[in-house]
């Protein structure tokens, strides 16, 4: 056993310090960005934000509407091929650039993809996700997958500490998922005690990947435009956004109508929920590491994408940051006080 007394920070922590600006407007922010990878000889250009691989969230309907905006979604894993093959016959053209295809690490997900990718080969983003990315197999299983797919995009995860975001790299990934625990329907760190404040965890995995030429994307912790703007001055290349985008008429999850106000249902991967659903029940080796949560309705994803886009533009202004990609550069992060942060959380 040991204790590191170094002090980890999360989003709440800190806040960002204003600096000087030439910038006239919220207009003459660009996010967009261009990315080359490390292993796949592809390359890519949009707004580095991706909808969770979540049921709820990373929906056929939620990558019609964000492809708009040049934003990707993770497509969930629970979609059949011929639920992918009649989304991609009438899908907008270009739609592969902008949708990744989920997978585990069993040999029916491994036949899946290959089955996926056999039948649309123009499809470029494998999102390989498993809750605890520590497992020799899940860097054995990366490997393969490389293998397989020597040109594709592979994204893999989710890790929180810097040598294990170097061996992913190692093993053929492009892009490291970074979050343990973060989530608003995550209860991992209650289950497990398990985690990583996000915050000092993308400050760290960002420093390992990018030493490599590789690049990260900060999962989970989100619940603001705020919040997405510090994961990316932090050093976050992507930023995985769940609760945010869930409650829309795009997101998955049951409609439920209490006192004459519409929700909809909302779940971590790992809850009873998705296990009820998916898996016919938890198992009884494990324990369910998620909740269930009513959202209200918020109705079409477009205002809350426009949201979080403008309040990322208005960030970049404050900082002097003309591009997304010079926030990081750009980010003075300060420490918040006790009871200055129980101002900022009320």
């Amino acid at each position: 056993m040991r204790i590191e007394y170094e002090i980890k920070l999360g989003f709440k922590d800190v806040m960002i310090r204003p600096k000087r600006s030439t910038l006239k407007s919220r207009s003459e922010v660009t996010l967009n960005r261009d990315f080359k990878f490390l292993h796949s000889p592809l390359t890519w250009e949009g707004i580095p934000i991706i909808a969770a691989n979540m049921d709820t969230v990373g929906t056929f309907e939620m990558a019609t509407a964000l492809s708009k905006h040049k934003v990707i979604t993770a497509i969930h894993k629970h979609y059949s091929l011929e639920e992918w093959d009649a989304f991609l016959n009438q899908a907008p053209q270009g739609i592969e650039d902008y949708i990744a295809i989920s997978t585990g690490i069993g040999k029916q997900d491994n036949k899946r993809l290959s089955a996926i990718f056999t039948s649309h080969p123009q499809l470029k983003f494998i999102c390989i996700d498993v809750a605890n990315g520590y497992s020799e197999y899940f860097a054995d299983f990366v490997k393969n997958v490389r293998a397989q797919y020597p040109e594709k995009v592979i994204i893999a995860g989710n890790v929180v500490t810097g040598e294990m975001v170097e061996e992913l790299l190692l093993s053929g990934a492009d892009i490291i998922k970074v979050g343990i625990g973060p989530g608003s329907v995550c209860t991992t760190r209650i289950k497990t005690g398990v985690g990583y404040p996000q915050l000092s965890a993308i400050i760290e995995c960002a420093d390992a990947a990018h030493g490599l030429g590789g690049q990260i994307i900060s999962d989970g912790g989100c619940a603001s435009p705020g919040d997405v703007a510090k994961a990316f001055g932090a050093g976050a290349d992507f930023v995985m956004l769940g609760g945010m985008l869930a409650g829309h008429n795009e997101s998955g999850g049951e409609i439920i109508e209490k006192n004459g106000q519409k929700f909809r249902q909302f779940y971590g991967m790992s809850s009873t929920t998705a296990m009820d659903k998916h898996a016919g029940g938890v198992a009884e080796y494990r324990a369910s590491e998620g909740k269930t949560v009513d959202v209200p309705y918020r109705g079409d994803v477009n205002e809350t994408i426009l949201d979080i886009l403008g309040g990322l533009r208005s960030t970049c202004t404050y900082v002097g940051a003309a591009r997304l990609k010079e926030l990081t550069k750009r980010t003075t992060f300060i420490r918040v006080a006790e009871q200055e942060n129980q101002v900022y959380k009320s």
